[in-house]
């Protein structure tokens, strides 16, 4: 009978291990990305946060860029990480329709639905739209009667040796991005007049005075603390940019509670919050840890 049960019972135990979404199966680890920009280090903190207070242990990696991060998910090499719905529809699709890319719930079922056939499942998108941005110093943009984007783009069109422009590469290229605009916008910057940079450091550059305008991200807080204005999409160029975990489908069939889990997030950070949260990095200089933790407890989703 001993004999039975040791022949057995390692049979059965090697059989639970091969079950799809077993428990034994799995060992709660995740692995949850983001992108190289402030932002994209708090909502994987912030979600990393959650999950470990469910018993997930997660492997942090952060710091690159969007088409990285894409192909990470893609091949595994993340399980989930915060996408944007504008990003996916422009960059990773190739879509220009405007009526569909500047409608939060259009673009949202649009990309999720295209996903779904790569067994990529987005989950619930988070309010907030953190959309591209062209900023200038309030004081200059007044000075030269600067509101809009089309305001920018006359004015460069009449004097295109006066402002200087920074940008990251992502942004030059992208088909959401500055060709993107001057194409709509009907002008043409000289390339003399463009200083690549990383987006991080648009930011300084612009408070400096180093450039006239630079690119950002809407949610940034030190576009108020540093006095910028952002400048008019007035012909809606940029799509509707709402962060949404993307899960690898394989994950989410073992681990269905992380929607449950990080659906808080989408829920209660608000625009203006994510610009506190993203001050208190840029500006404030606070880890992303502790502002994450700080900001979660404020919101009592951890004790």
């Amino acid at each position: 009978m001993k004999t039975v049960c040791k022949l057995v019972l390692p049979a059965i135990l090697a059989l639970t291990l091969l079950l799809p979404g077993s428990v034994l199966a799995k060992d709660k680890s995740l692995i949850v990305g983001g992108k190289n920009f402030t932002e994209q280090l708090l909502l994987p903190e912030l979600a990393s946060i959650l999950l470990e207070e469910e018993g997930f242990d997660v492997t942090l990696k952060t710091g690159v860029g969007s088409a990285i991060a894409r192909k990470s998910l893609e091949n595994a090499q993340f399980d989930l990480y915060y996408e944007y719905t504008g990003t996916a529809y422009t960059l990773y699709y190739k879509q220009d329709d405007t009526k569909i890319m500047t409608d939060s719930e259009k673009i949202y079922n649009w990309v999720k639905n295209a996903d779904a056939k790569k067994d990529l499942v987005w989950l619930d998108p988070v309010n907030f739209n953190n959309t591209y941005t062209l900023m200038m110093n309030k004081a200059e943009a007044s000075k030269l009667d600067i509101k809009s984007i089309s305001d920018l783009g006359v004015y460069v069109t009449n004097n295109p040796d006066k402002l200087i422009f920074a940008l990251d590469s992502e942004f030059w290229e992208r088909p959401d991005g500055f060709k993107g605009v001057m194409e709509t916008y009907n002008f043409r910057l000289p390339p003399a007049q463009v200083k690549k940079m990383s987006v991080g450091l648009t930011y300084q550059a612009l408070k400096e005075g180093l450039v006239n305008s630079a690119m950002g991200f809407s949610t940034d807080g030190r576009i108020v603390a540093f006095g910028f204005v952002n400048l008019e999409d007035d012909k809606s160029f940029f799509p509707v940019y709402n962060p949404v975990p993307v899960v690898r489908k394989e994950i989410l069939d073992a681990y269905p509670e992380i929607q449950t889990i990080l659906k808080p997030l989408a829920d209660k950070l608000t625009t203006e919050e994510m610009q506190q949260l993203n001050k208190a990095v840029d500006v404030d200089h606070k880890p992303v840890h502790d502002v994450a933790m700080d900001w979660l407890k404020s919101k009592n989703l951890i004790k």
